[in-house]
């Protein structure tokens, strides 16, 4: 099993790798610009670990309303790997609305808060300014079928055995091959049958298009080393879509 997420540089200290999950999307192709804007590259600095030194990581997510953005839940922590929610644990920011992660255009804003959702490996993070400019992708309330297929953004690293994020949105097709009850297993399409999740990509979006837009159907979790052409685990949206309408409704 591939850790999903990777910590990095511990502060004093060599790099650091984890057994905590996060990911990354290996033999995808760049995203033009313009597109998915709703794609969400996290960066979290300042992870404490149990030795008293710290570590930074990455997630990805989805813009899901103007305060909120969709990602997985195990991308926040306690110095025991335990998800938490509340006020962020660590220094979190977000950049939406841009294909280059230093690239002109979009924005950067910090997350303030956490919350945690009760069924799956899904997180809502709140953003400390609401993005008023940028489309957020439609919630899934539908049951996904084995056969349907589905789009990923992900940030994380190229290929396996690389610890650093994507400079460039990456994108590929993928086919869902099982359907549990708060999860979904799915498989590399396009471009290639080894494109898949790696480093850095947790809480990246699997989602359809429908004739209203596109619709965020679950987000990354965990899987093998990447390539492969096996199942990724990911944590189905619509099992969490009343909480994360109520969450969203509250503010």
């Amino acid at each position: 099993m591939r850790s999903l997420s990777i910590f990095v540089l511990a502060v004093g200290a060599a790099l650091v790798l984890t057994a905590s999950p996060a990911h990354a999307l290996a033999n995808g192709v760049p995203v033009d610009e313009g597109n998915f804007q709703f794609a969400a590259r996290l960066t979290m600095t300042g992870i404490p670990n149990s030795d008293g030194t710290t570590r930074d990581s990455g997630c990805s997510g989805a813009l899901v309303a103007p305060e909120w953005v969709l990602t997985a839940g195990h991308c926040f922590h306690d110095v025991a790997g335990k998800r938490v929610g509340g006020p962020v644990p660590y220094d979190t920011t977000v950049v939406l609305g841009r294909v280059e992660a230093d690239g002109d255009g979009g924005v950067d804003v910090a997350v303030t808060e956490v919350r945690q959702s009760p069924v799956n490996d899904i997180a809502l993070a709140r953003l400390e300014t609401p993005v008023t400019d940028i489309e957020p992708i439609m919630v899934a309330a539908i049951e996904p079928e084995a056969g349907e297929q589905l789009r990923l953004t992900g940030w994380g690293a190229l290929k396996g055995g690389l610890t650093t994020a994507a400079e460039h949105l990456q994108t590929g097709l993928f086919t869902v091959a099982s359907v549990d009850d708060s999860t979904i297993g799915v498989t590399g399409e396009e471009p290639a049958p080894d494109t898949s999740a790696c480093l850095l990509d947790s809480g990246a979006p699997y989602f359809r298009m429908t004739e209203a837009g596109p619709e965020v159907v679950s987000t990354e979790s965990s899987g093998p080393g990447c390539p492969h052409s096996g199942e990724e685990t990911t944590a189905r949206v619509d099992v969490a879509a009343d909480w994360i309408t109520e969450t969203i409704g509250e503010f």
